[in-house]
C-alpha cells in the first residue's frame, strides 16, 4: 500500500508521528507487561494508541509494504475485538480517532476570505475530519462522508489486523 518510497519518507514519518503524539488524544499510553497479542485477547477493546514493541516491526512492514528502516516511533497499534490492529502515520494517514464534528472554527475562519470556495483544504479541516469541507456565503459546510470509520470511530482504511 505504501511502496518502497517509504524509505524516503522515513525522517518525515517518524517527524509527523512525534507530532502527532503531541495532540490530546493520541498520547501513546504506557506498554502493557504482557504483548500486544496476549494483551488485546484479555482487554478486547482498548483504543489507546500504543507503539508496538519492536519484535512487531517485521508485521508492520509486511502489512504496510513499509521500507525496513521504518521506524517504530511513526506506527501504533490498539486492541479491537480481541486483535491487534495496526496503523503508520503518514502525511495523510491519521492513525487516531476521526473528527466527527460538523462545525471546524479553522474552516470557518478560512470561509471569512474564501467565502464561496467549492473545498477547504486538509492543511485547514485537519487529515482526521470524516467531511469534505466547502464554503457556503463564509461559512464552513461538511458535505459527505470522505472515508469509512470502524464502529470504534478509526479509520477503516489506516488500520490492519495483525495476522
Amino acid at each position: 500500500m505504501l511502496g518502497r518510497s517509504m524509505t524516503r519518507l522515513s525522517f518525515i514519518a517518524a517527524t509527523i508521528g512525534f507530532c502527532f503524539l503531541a495532540r490530546p488524544g493520541l498520547a501513546a499510553g504506557p506498554l502493557p507487561e504482557e504483548a500486544p497479542v496476549q494483551y488485546c485477547a484479555r482487554i478486547v477493546n482498548d483504543d489507546t494508541l500504543r507503539t508496538p514493541p519492536a519484535s512487531m516491526m517485521t508485521d508492520v512492514r509486511r502489512l504496510f509494504d513499509a521500507a525496513p528502516d521504518y521506524p517504530r516511533q511513526a506506527s501504533y497499534y490498539r486492541c479491537a475485538d480481541a486483535n491487534v490492529m495496526l496503523c503508520v502515520v503518514g502525511a495523510n494517514l491519521p492513525c487516531g480517532k476521526a473528527n466527527t464534528s460538523a462545525a471546524l472554527p479553522a474552516a470557518t475562519a478560512w470561509c471569512r476570505t474564501n467565502p464561496d470556495a467549492d473545498f477547504i483544504p486538509m492543511y485547514v479541516t485537519g487529515h482526521d475530519t470524516i467531511f469534505r469541507w466547502r464554503c457556503a456565503g463564509g461559512v464552513a459546510t461538511p458535505g459527505e462522508k470522505a472515508r469509512a470509520l470502524d464502529v470504534r470511530g478509526f479509520f477503516v482504511d489506516t488500520w490492519k489486523a495483525l495476522k
